[in-house]
Protein backbone atom coordinates (compact mmCIF):
# COMPACT_ATOMS: atom_id res chain seq x y z
CA UNK A 1 0.00 0.00 0.00
CA UNK A 2 1.37 3.43 -0.88
CA UNK A 3 1.19 6.62 1.14
CA UNK A 4 0.36 10.06 -0.19
CA UNK A 5 2.62 12.94 0.85
CA UNK A 6 1.99 16.64 0.43
CA UNK A 7 5.07 18.59 -0.62
CA UNK A 8 3.90 21.68 1.28
CA UNK A 9 3.87 19.76 4.56
CA UNK A 10 7.29 18.23 3.97
CA UNK A 11 8.93 21.60 3.27
CA UNK A 12 9.46 22.94 6.78
CA UNK A 13 12.11 25.53 6.03
CA UNK A 14 11.17 28.51 3.87
CA UNK A 15 12.90 28.93 0.54
CA UNK A 16 16.07 30.96 0.82
CA UNK A 17 16.34 34.23 -1.05
CA UNK A 18 19.54 35.26 -2.85
CA UNK A 19 20.69 38.22 -4.90
CA UNK A 20 21.38 37.20 -8.49
CA UNK A 21 24.34 38.43 -10.51
CA UNK A 22 22.49 41.37 -12.14
CA UNK A 23 21.20 42.55 -8.75
CA UNK A 24 24.68 42.31 -7.22
CA UNK A 25 26.07 44.33 -10.13
CA UNK A 26 23.52 47.09 -9.44
CA UNK A 27 24.21 47.06 -5.69
CA UNK A 28 28.00 47.04 -6.05
CA UNK A 29 27.86 49.80 -8.67
CA UNK A 30 25.90 51.98 -6.26
CA UNK A 31 28.30 51.04 -3.48
CA UNK A 32 31.42 51.88 -5.52
CA UNK A 33 30.06 55.31 -6.50
CA UNK A 34 29.43 56.16 -2.85
CA UNK A 35 32.84 54.82 -1.77
CA UNK A 36 34.48 57.02 -4.41
CA UNK A 37 32.64 60.06 -3.02
CA UNK A 38 33.77 59.16 0.51
CA UNK A 39 30.31 58.53 1.97
CA UNK A 40 30.40 54.75 2.46
CA UNK A 41 33.25 52.57 3.66
CA UNK A 42 32.04 49.00 4.13
CA UNK A 43 29.24 46.60 3.20
CA UNK A 44 27.81 43.26 4.30
CA UNK A 45 25.51 40.69 2.73
CA UNK A 46 23.31 38.68 5.09
CA UNK A 47 20.48 36.18 4.90
CA UNK A 48 17.86 36.25 7.63
CA UNK A 49 14.24 35.19 7.85
CA UNK A 50 13.65 34.50 4.16
CA UNK A 51 15.39 37.70 3.01
CA UNK A 52 18.74 38.65 1.49
CA UNK A 53 20.08 41.92 2.91
CA UNK A 54 22.79 44.20 1.50
CA UNK A 55 23.88 46.65 4.23
CA UNK A 56 26.20 49.63 3.84
CA UNK A 57 28.23 51.29 6.58
CA UNK A 58 29.98 54.60 7.04
CA UNK A 59 32.39 53.04 9.54
CA UNK A 60 33.03 49.34 10.00
CA UNK A 61 31.97 49.23 13.65
CA UNK A 62 28.80 51.35 13.31
CA UNK A 63 25.23 50.30 12.63
CA UNK A 64 24.38 50.19 8.91
CA UNK A 65 23.43 53.48 7.26
CA UNK A 66 21.17 51.70 4.79
CA UNK A 67 20.00 48.16 4.19
CA UNK A 68 18.52 46.93 0.92
CA UNK A 69 16.45 43.79 1.48
CA UNK A 70 15.11 41.33 -1.07
CA UNK A 71 12.11 39.66 0.56
CA UNK A 72 9.76 36.92 -0.54
CA UNK A 73 6.09 37.67 0.13
CA UNK A 74 4.06 34.57 -0.68
CA UNK A 75 5.01 34.14 -4.35
CA UNK A 76 6.29 37.63 -5.20
CA UNK A 77 9.64 39.29 -4.56
CA UNK A 78 9.82 42.73 -2.96
CA UNK A 79 12.77 45.07 -2.46
CA UNK A 80 12.79 47.33 0.59
CA UNK A 81 15.32 50.06 1.44
CA UNK A 82 15.77 50.73 5.15
CA UNK A 83 17.47 53.58 6.97
CA UNK A 84 17.81 52.21 10.48
CA UNK A 85 14.39 50.70 11.18
CA UNK A 86 12.55 53.12 8.90
CA UNK A 87 11.38 51.87 5.51
CA UNK A 88 12.36 54.48 2.94
CA UNK A 89 11.28 52.79 -0.29
CA UNK A 90 9.44 49.63 -1.28
CA UNK A 91 9.27 48.29 -4.83
CA UNK A 92 8.86 45.14 -6.90
CA UNK A 93 11.93 46.14 -8.94
CA UNK A 94 15.45 46.72 -7.56
CA UNK A 95 16.16 49.54 -10.00
CA UNK A 96 13.12 51.46 -8.74
CA UNK A 97 14.06 50.84 -5.11
CA UNK A 98 17.58 52.20 -5.69
CA UNK A 99 16.24 55.48 -7.11
CA UNK A 100 16.20 56.67 -3.49
CA UNK A 101 19.98 57.08 -3.71
CA UNK A 102 20.00 59.39 -6.73
CA UNK A 103 21.72 62.61 -5.84
CA UNK A 104 20.26 66.00 -6.54
CA UNK A 105 22.56 68.52 -8.17
CA UNK A 106 23.64 71.43 -5.99
CA UNK A 107 25.59 74.59 -6.58
CA UNK A 108 29.17 74.55 -5.33
CA UNK A 109 30.83 77.88 -4.72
Amino acid sequence: MSQLYSFNESRKTPRRVFFDRAELNQLLSLYSRNVASGEWRDYAIDQAGGAAIFSVFRHTHDAPLYAIAKQRNNRSIEYVVFSGREKIKRSNNLRDALKVFRKRLRVVS
